[in-house]
């Protein structure tokens, strides 16, 4: 291992660049040091450049969302050894205080999303992984890194937010936003028993990705489509039985709100960047419960095994690679949701 590497660094002054970094050490006995094989650029890292994430650390290297090589582990790690491959979880969490006893690892009282924000993260040749027992996943021999790039971030975020819905068979359930979190919402909502999944979104090339995936039932563009009434026609006028909110558009949540039927739970799983309103008197009478936050990544494992079965496939998600070298080239692409991009591989 070199003394240097590259890393994608974030500025205060909301610019980033690739710039020369120290390859990471061992600082604390549960730590593990990884070589990034795969990284992705997400969402959020735009939000962190923008200056719309206020815990984000200026001058750290971006990405959260990776799978690679174990290099280093800690003395306190038994379950990880150099060579084992492996995804990473985009939070770090002790897995013993009261939080990650109850399965809030978001909210992990000495950890929680701090690679990529409050400390160094992924989208580099090497990282420092905190907490690696509990925080990396170990992959078996039939799960390429391709095919679990996604498993810590977006594919946890999309089951987070099926899971929240509380799913019964048969259910309808309506998704906003068809991005890479939306379809990993909607297969996760397919696989935890629901009848009929709709996707709403403004892109239509998105709709038909997810068409030609199977994973919507129906789709609609509220470009051309009165989405409530859409929805109430599909649901006998009741309205679906649960709404997962992954676009964060400026008016995406006011439709969740009323697409959904009464007694319905709203999961927002998106990442807004402005302060969304909720009119009380609107919604009276309608029951509704909301659920929101940041993702709690405690399935990986479950994930990674979904993927080796056969049961979860993500890899059609990778629109487009590129090399550390030209991730600002990336960034772009990404940004403007160029030459229908969903997710950018980084790959060194």
């Amino acid at each position: 291992m070199t003394d240097f590497m590259k890393g994608f660094v974030w500025h205060d002054n909301k610019t980033a660049s690739l710039d020369k970094r120290p390859v990471p050490q061992i600082k604390d006995k549960r730590d593990a040091i990884v070589k990034v094989t795969m990284s992705s650029i997400c969402t959020s890292d735009l939000h962190i450049i923008r200056g719309f994430v206020p815990k984000a650390v200026s001058e750290t290297i971006l990405g959260h969302e990776f799978v690679g090589e174990v290099v280093d582990v800690g003395s306190d790690i038994k379950n990880l050894k150099k060579g084992d491959r492996v995804s990473a979880n985009c939070e770090t969490f002790c897995g013993q205080c009261y939080f990650c006893k109850r399965g809030f690892i978001n909210n992990c009282l000495y950890g929680g999303w701090e690679i990529g924000c409050t400390i160094d993260g992924c989208q580099a040749e090497y990282v420092r992984v905190p907490f690696a027992d509990t925080g990396l996943t170990k992959l078996p021999d039939n799960v390429s890194y391709e095919n679990a790039l996604f498993v810590g971030d977006i594919l946890s975020s999309g089951y987070w937010g099926a899971e929240l819905c509380e799913i019964q068979k048969g259910d309808t359930v309506a998704v906003i936003g068809a991005g890479p979190v939306g379809l990993c919402s909607m297969m996760s909502a397919k696989l935890l028993g629901a009848e009929k999944i709709i996707a709403i979104d403004v892109d239509d090339t998105r709709l038909e990705i997810a068409k030609n995936q199977n994973l919507a039932d129906v789709v609609i563009n509220p470009l051309n489509s009165d989405v409530e009434k859409e929805v109430k026609d599909l649901t006998e006028r009741r309205g679906a039985d649960s709404v997962i909110e992954a676009a964060g558009g400026k008016d995406t949540f006011q439709t969740a709100w009323k697409i959904a039927r009464a007694n319905a739970i709203v999961a927002l799983v998106a990442m807004y960047e402005e302060n969304q309103t909720l009119p009380l008197p609107d919604m009276y009478g309608k029951n509704l419960t909301f659920k929101t936050g940041g993702v709690d990544a405690v399935n990986c494992s479950k994930l990674v095994d979904l993927i080796s079965e056969k049961k979860i496939n993500t890899d059609f998600l990778i629109t487009h690679k590129f090399s550390l070298d030209n991730i600002q080239q990336a960034y772009k692409l990404f940004e403007n949701k160029s030459d229908n991009c969903l997710k950018i591989a980084i790959v060194n």
